[in-house]
């Protein structure tokens, strides 16, 4: 009788054991939770802020494999590489290295910050704030020098497209990873060029003109995989796989894909920047310059009111820290 009891027991041990572990393997937000144990961060902060453990860039050595094991080969870009093949091989021969981090940066405990270009950064003075992070994620051109009081010093990555990317080499930095985010063939080839010494030719099929020379080394530039900016789209934003024949599709911006970029890498994940007032349209874009929110108003190619909505549920379950929210 006793054993009976005991094996009772025991099975209803491991049922609860299975259903708890099954019913908070993600919430709401598909986002997985956290083994934080061994991290010293507050306890009132998202345990919530992985996806699938994964080695965010590509690499030469087993591109096919890993494009294979994630499906990556039955996407077309920019959420995967079919039929793009032949220039991201190229491209990863010019580059030196796909690590995440120096060897010698063996901490799994990553308190990351994410800096959004928007200028709601203007006269916060959160430089200082900002230095103090682990990891420090910017996007683009958005400058640090001249800004350093209100968005710091330091970068550890920055993503960016042809596009979108510094080409003065004031702005170099020799401790940042550059980030690489392909959105097209035609990105991958203008990176070959570049690193090649080769002139860029075509500048037509971007749509501003691109970068003409490369101020990082083949040791700082790193291909981001598509596969996380799928899961950007698919997964997060949960924008539909198929966009009516008359509708444009809409792809995340580099604010969103940096921040899926930060959850797969960080313990702990912070955002400045990231909020736009898109009933003001003459209220400034970003923290520098003069453009106005009416540009991002009438850019077709992102949803931004779909990325508002997903950025306020993450800060509404504290998935995320704003440290420029403001009350409505």
């Amino acid at each position: 009788m006793k054993q009976i009891l005991f094996m009772i027991v025991l099975g209803a041990g491991v049922m609860y054991a299975v259903l708890h572990s099954n019913l908070w393997k993600t919430n709401s937000l598909g986002l997985s939770p956290l083994d934080r144990k061994h991290c010293s961060f507050k306890s009132n902060v998202s345990t919530f802020v992985k996806m699938d453990k994964l080695c965010p860039f590509l690499c030469k050595s087993n591109f096919f494999d890993i494009s294979a094991s994630r499906g990556s080969n039955k996407f077309e870009l920019p959420y995967g590489v079919k039929n793009a093949e032949t220039y991201f091989q190229q491209a990863l021969s010019k580059l030196e290295s796909c690590d995440l981090f120096p060897e010698d940066d063996s901490s799994s405990c990553k308190k990351c910050i994410v800096v959004g270009n928007g200028g709601i950064l203007r006269n916060k003075n959160l430089g200082q704030k900002i230095d103090s992070y682990d990891v420090i994620i910017r996007m683009n051109n958005g400058p640090v020098i001249g800004y350093e009081d209100d968005v710091g010093r330091r970068t550890t990555f920055r993503l960016f497209y042809p596009e979108s990317i510094f080409s003065d080499p004031l702005h170099y930095d020799p401790k940042t990873i550059a980030v690489f985010i392909v959105f097209k063939h035609h990105d991958l080839k203008w990176l070959s060029n570049l690193l090649s010494g080769h002139n860029i030719m075509a500048t037509d099929v971007f749509w501003k003109k691109p970068a003409m020379k490369m101020i990082y080394k083949p040791n700082q530039i790193r291909i981001l995989d598509p596969f996380i900016i799928k899961k950007t789209a698919y997964e997060l934003l949960r924008f539909p796989r198929k966009f009516p024949r008359r509708g444009r599709p809409k792809h995340p911006t580099t604010g969103l894909i940096a921040i899926a970029f930060a959850f797969n890498i960080c313990t702990e994940v912070h955002l400045a920047g990231f909020k736009y007032n898109l009933k003001d349209h003459s209220s400034s874009l970003h923290y520098y310059g003069n453009d106005t929110m009416s540009l991002m108003i009438k850019n077709e190619y992102h949803d931004i009111d779909a990325e508002q909505r997903f950025l306020k549920e993450l800060i509404k379950h504290q998935i995320v820290i704003n440290l420029t929210e403001e009350p409505n």
